[in-house]
């Protein structure tokens, strides 16, 4: 995976959050919480879903299996 790009100077900084502590969580319980601590979007994907690689900040991304948190990252 490319590392994550410098955040544009003017736009809002990300959340101090770690995207691993979402994991085996609750797909609800989890996007409740993400945005309460600021993540501006937050997407919930099934897994193998194709998705592009562009990186946006303040997106938080949840691979979702069963209606738990499988896998999440930034961007």
């Amino acid at each position: 995976m490319a590392p994550n790009p410098t955040p544009p100077p003017d736009g809002p900084a990300e959340p101090q959050d770690s995207p691993d502590g979402y994991v085996g969580l609750d797909a609800e319980r989890a996007e409740r919480l993400a945005r309460d601590r600021g993540w501006s979007t937050v997407r919930s994907l099934a897994p193998g879903t194709i998705v592009t690689m562009e990186y946006r900040f303040g997106r938080l991304n949840f691979e979702v299996s069963d209606g738990r948190v499988a896998r999440a990252w930034k961007g």
